[in-house]
């Protein structure tokens, strides 16, 4: 395997391992904590069961983003580049909203370190030519 091959995997490598990081952090840190505050809140239960939901689901996405981001850094096909590439730039395309509704904080930094290795990493590999 050619050097800058195993670079471009290592940091997509590395890209994925912080999203699952951080995702695990939203879900079993912060949603617990989330889903406790809505508890006390004077919301109604479908808007609490909504919120709690959406949390939840954001984890999950970053989740699935991650695994395809590996899987396509991971297995060499013809659409490897443009996999990685969404992924990584899914999750940067969702830091300006996170930014603008929360500030900046270590789960949104996690993002834009993690969705720019991924990026990077992507554009580290070569275009395959068609067999």
């Amino acid at each position: 395997m050619k050097k800058g091959q195993m670079i471009a995997k290592s940091l997509v490598g590395f890209g994925c391992l912080l999203v699952l990081t951080g995702a695990a952090l939203h879900m079993l840190v912060a949603y617990p904590k989330v889903s406790a505050a809505l508890a006390t809140s004077n919301l109604n239960a479908e808007l609490q069961n909504a919120l709690r939901a959406v949390f939840f689901m954001i984890g999950e996405a970053w989740i699935v983003l991650a695994i395809l981001a590996l899987v396509g850094a991971l297995t060499e096909t013809h659409i490897r580049k443009p996999v990685v590439l969404i992924c990584g730039l899914a999750l940067l395309l969702e830091l300006p909203t996170w930014v603008h509704l929360m500030g900046w904080f270590i789960g949104n930094e996690i993002l834009a370190i993690a969705g720019s290795l991924i990026v990077v990493g992507g554009l580290l590999f070569h275009n395959r030519s068609a067999v």
